[in-house]
């Protein structure tokens, strides 16, 4: 019975998490397309920061409720989701050629954060001294996001600044998209906390630690805007919308969530023993798999996928089995 119950209050906080966030992202682009921003800037921040919420605010509320483990686990193990399951599924059903100017330097910076934790890992904590290069790359990545999204303005209409702008919004859609954006926001912060609470208890009814929870049942659910992109991509024939929005994604992550969350627990972020050994490797070498072979060839090709796929599997019986 309270396996059940706990599995009803996880299965809501991820519904929670995924609807508010896709309310969160509707109405802060429709606020930002009314105001005149256009919707290349928009999806280069707001949205890519939306996508990148319910890892964020998981992993933060874990480390204020001193669940380090899982805070360490979700955020790491959320990129190797992203990496070896998602993106290899992309790959998989729709190789796809590239240009690499466009996927070089979001490679070169998610490989650089990946590193960056990884020596994290190494040192035992994340702490002032690994914060500080990782929101560097974070400021860099946002810069090149703007930078890009100017750049193809150059080369497009001034349709794509919004319709939405050409007219004053009326105050009942003012008012709508307002308590939609507050209702995602909300539903995104309840949702991370039903997920944290139940998922900690499932580890303790298990015998597991939460380093296993947050790695594997969070760190999945946490990635289902990724999953829902990629899926959304994959039908409508667009494969490297889906792998952009991955790579995006995970330089988030790796730059965002445990550098915020070490400022929420006042003190540096320890790395436990078995991150260090297994999930920040882990997390490296998909990274590898998924990027270096893309810069060299620019294509994205099906064996990279199917030995992304490998090498999580890998990752998943090897941490389990620990």
């Amino acid at each position: 019975m309270e396996w059940a119950m706990l599995g009803m209050i996880f299965l809501a906080g991820i519904i929670l998490i995924v609807k508010g966030g896709d309310w969160f992202v509707d109405a802060a682009s429709w606020i930002a397309e009314v105001s005149g921003i256009p919707k290349l800037i928009v999806g280069a921040t707001i949205v890519s920061l939306a996508t990148t919420l319910p890892e964020l605010l998981v992993s933060a509320m874990a480390a204020s409720q001193g669940k380090v483990d899982m805070a360490v686990g979700n955020a790491v193990g959320s990129v190797t989701a992203n990496l070896g399951l998602i993106m290899a599924v992309s790959i998989i059903c729709m190789p796809v050629a590239i240009r690499r100017g466009d996927y070089l330097v979001k490679s070169l910076l998610m490989l650089a954060a990946a590193g960056v934790l990884a020596w994290g890992g190494w040192k035992g904590e994340v702490g002032l001294s690994l914060s500080l290069p990782l929101m560097g790359i974070f400021a860099l990545f946002t810069y090149e996001n703007l930078h890009s999204a100017r750049r193809a303005m150059r080369f497009i209409g001034p349709g794509d600044v919004g319709p939405l702008c050409t007219a004053a919004p009326r105050r009942r859609a003012v008012l709508f998209q307002c308590v939609k954006f507050s209702a995602g926001a909300i539903a995104v912060v309840i949702g991370a906390d039903l997920l944290v609470d139940s998922s900690s208890a499932m580890a303790r009814l298990a015998g597991v630690s939460e380093r296993i929870i947050g790695v594997t049942i969070v760190a999945v659910g946490t990635s289902l805007p990724e999953l829902v992109t990629t899926i959304t991509a994959i039908a409508k024939r667009q494969s490297a919308l889906s792998v952009g929005n991955i790579l995006g994604a995970n330089i988030l992550d790796l730059t965002l969530i445990l550098p915020l969350s070490a400022l929420i627990s006042r003190q540096p972020l320890p790395v436990p023993a078995a991150s260090a050994a297994i999930d920040l490797p882990a997390c490296l070498l998909v990274g590898i798999i998924a990027a270096v072979p893309a810069m060299v060839t620019a294509r994205f090709q099906r064996w990279q996928g199917i030995a992304l796929l490998a090498v999580y599997a890998g990752y998943l019986w090897i941490t389990c089995g620990i």
